[in-house]
């Protein structure tokens, strides 16, 4: 980070451009910031399953930004989940309109930031925090400085979508065949026995020091037979399962964190948790992990809160993307990249010359040292938008030299399936 994108993140703004003298910050006639906003619908290449139903479309806001004095622009993505996120609610693009009005009146987004305005709506409060670090860093997708802006890879886990049993063993054939060795399946959609075949088939051919698995249950599992299923999962050498019950039973999860076999993390049970309640929340539940969501947080300085939070208590923490588009997943990355060049962060998995063949799914597996957190690829969408980023060998890159193209936010489509919430 410069400077000034510093200065935003570790909440000190005296370096930030301040408001200056005159009605609603106008100087010298002109708006210190212009903030409007585009909806874009990522079309999925086929219907992705989730324990909340199939999704074949995700209607998602840009956020633009821009500084007229020097021309430049910041992008973010505001995107709520549907029914996951507290602000998948009817007034959210209602709230996105009254944010640029604020900004557009003069209202420096710094303090918008830092106010109330957004506490209900973390995700609106990602994409303001985006796009403001954006334009601080020059308006070039370039948020935070680090390895990953220029141009090393980081490594991700390979995603396993609920699909039938055949349709799950296909997937977990073509991760591995791509390099991952970190795989990430749903359960709780099959019979447990199905399940407990699929894991099997996986052990058979790649034991833990191979590839490693982790579960998220996304509170699948019945509350009194949860320890049970878990008992049943674990001879498979999972590495942690994510929200095993319903978020909001807090003594039954610091239960299970105490007494199952698997080690537990936190997902949904983040969500909605008060900056004043976190210490009590990890504290009261004492979990193995937490998994951040920016989006379902409220962008990367909750996060870090979270990551302060969870070393108090001697949890592990992971970082995942949550179905952004390249703008998003961009940010996200760069962040997880800047959070992990400190070396003690750094979980070994094996030896960097240590490469395991198979012939169970005909895949060649390098072990990579670096932490494996859960980031997207940017390979879901028809209609992503053209970016740097690229997949190579399980790990994501931003090529050199790459381009970004923002002409189908800005231009509506003949369609007309976006379109600009306010006026530029």
């Amino acid at each position: 980070m410069n400077k000034y994108q510093n200065a935003l993140y570790t909440g000190s703004h005296d370096k930030v451009t301040p408001l200056p003298e005159g009605k609603n910050g106008i100087l010298y006639g002109a708006r210190l910031y212009v903030a409007d906003v585009f909806r874009y619908d990522l079309v999925y290449k086929r219907p992705a399953r989730t324990s909340r139903g199939a999704l074949t479309t995700l209607s998602t806001f840009f956020l633009r930004l821009a500084q007229p004095t020097s021309g430049l622009a910041g992008w973010g993505e505001c995107s709520p989940m549907p029914i996951l996120s507290v602000d998948d609610r009817p007034d959210y693009s209602t709230k996105l309109g009254l944010l640029c009005q604020q900004i557009n009146d003069g209202v420096p987004p710094e303090t918008i930031k830092q106010s109330e305005f957004l506490s209900e709506f973390p995700s609106i409060a990602f994409g303001l925090e985006m796009a403001l670090l954006d334009l601080l860093g020059g308006g070039n997708q370039r948020l935070f400085e680090g390895n990953f802006t220029d141009g090393r890879p980081i490594p991700t886990h390979g995603l396993i979508w609920m699909d039938s049993i055949d349709g799950v063993l296909a997937q977990i054939e073509d991760k591995l065949a791509q390099g991952y060795s970190v795989l990430k399946m749903k359960v709780g959609a099959l019979p447990l026995p199905q399940e407990c075949e699929i894991l099997a088939a996986i052990r058979h051919c790649h034991p833990a020091q191979e590839v490693e698995i982790r579960l998220d249950a996304n509170g699948a599992f019945d509350e009194k037979e949860a320890l049970t299923t878990l008992e049943t999962l674990a001879p498979y050498d999972i590495a942690f399962l994510e929200q095993p019950i319903h978020a909001g039973q807090c003594s039954e999860m610091a239960r299970l964190c105490s007494e199952s076999p698997i080690p537990i993390g936190l997902d949904e049970e983040l969500i909605g948790i008060s900056p004043e309640k976190r210490d009590q929340l990890l504290s009261e539940v004492q979990p193995q992990h937490i998994v951040l969501k920016p989006k379902l947080l409220g962008g990367f300085t909750a996060c870090q809160e979270w990551i302060q939070a969870a070393k108090k208590v001697g949890c592990t923490w992971w970082i995942n993307s949550l179905l952004e588009s390249n703008i998003g997943l961009n940010a996200i990355c760069q962040w997880t990249a800047s959070l992990s060049s400190d070396p003690s962060e750094n979980r070994h998995l094996a030896s960097s010359e240590e490469t395991a063949e198979n012939t169970c799914f005909q895949s060649n597996l390098t072990i990579d040292t670096q932490r494996v957190h859960g980031l997207g690829t940017g390979q879901l969408y028809q209609n992503n938008i053209p970016s740097p980023l690229q997949v190579v060998n399980a790990e994501l890159v931003s090529r050199p030299g790459g381009k970004w193209d923002f002409s189908e936010i800005i231009n509506p489509l003949i369609d007309g399936q976006n379109s600009s919430v306010l006026p530029s």
